[in-house]
C-alpha cells in the first residue's frame, strides 16, 4: 500500500490508495483526544526550537 509511503500523517491522499472516505463528525471524546496530541507535538516543537536556539546561540 502507497499509503506508507507518505513522510506525514494523511487522512486521504492523492494517489488513489484510499478508500476516498473521510470522517467528518468526531465525538467529544475524541476531539478532546485529538487536540491533546496535537497539544503535545506542539510542546515537542518548542523544545525542539529551543534546543536549536540555544546551538546557535553557543556557535558564535
Amino acid at each position: 500500500m502507497c499509503c506508507s509511503d507518505h513522510h506525514v500523517k494523511v487522512d486521504s491522499c492523492s494517489c488513489g490508495c484510499g478508500d476516498g472516505i473521510t470522517r467528518r463528525f468526531f465525538s467529544r471524546k475524541e476531539k478532546i483526544a485529538k487536540l491533546e496530541e496535537y497539544l503535545r507535538d506542539l510542546r515537542a516543537e518548542t523544545e525542539a526550537v529551543e534546543a536549536k536556539i540555544s546551538c546557535l546561540k553557543e556557535e558564535k
